[in-house]
């Protein structure tokens, strides 16, 4: 089963006109989640837009370690190179004091 900040991406790039899939999976053998050249959870594709859409998500807390991470991947560049677009995803409970926190998205591109 997708965590909660996968299945919230998955739901709003579908409602851009995204084609979309998880591509983290779990390793049984090592017991742990394990990302598309360790950095990417969500491939998507849009027809107006060139290249392939590498996402990875989160909660809104752990976004810096998650870009610090993407930034010393050594596939991150060749995946930049060839036309494609990377970002991470964090998702948090946001609002004013004294109102209705709302599920928002933080985007951060590389």
């Amino acid at each position: 089963m997708a965590s909660v900040p996968t299945q919230r991406t998955l739901k709003k790039l579908r409602a851009e006109g995204y084609l979309c899939a998880i591509v983290e999976h779990w390793n049984q053998f090592a017991h742990v989640r394990q990302d598309l050249f360790g950095i990417i959870d969500i491939v998507a594709i849009h027809p107006q837009h060139k290249g392939v859409f590498g996402i990875q998500c989160t909660d809104d807390s752990s976004v810096s370690k998650h870009l610090k991470k993407a930034k010393e991947n050594t596939y991150l560049p060749v995946w930049l190179k060839a036309g494609n677009r990377f970002e991470v995803w964090g998702w948090g409970l946001k609002g004013k004091v004294g109102e209705r926190k709302t599920w928002q998205v933080r985007v951060k591109t590389i």
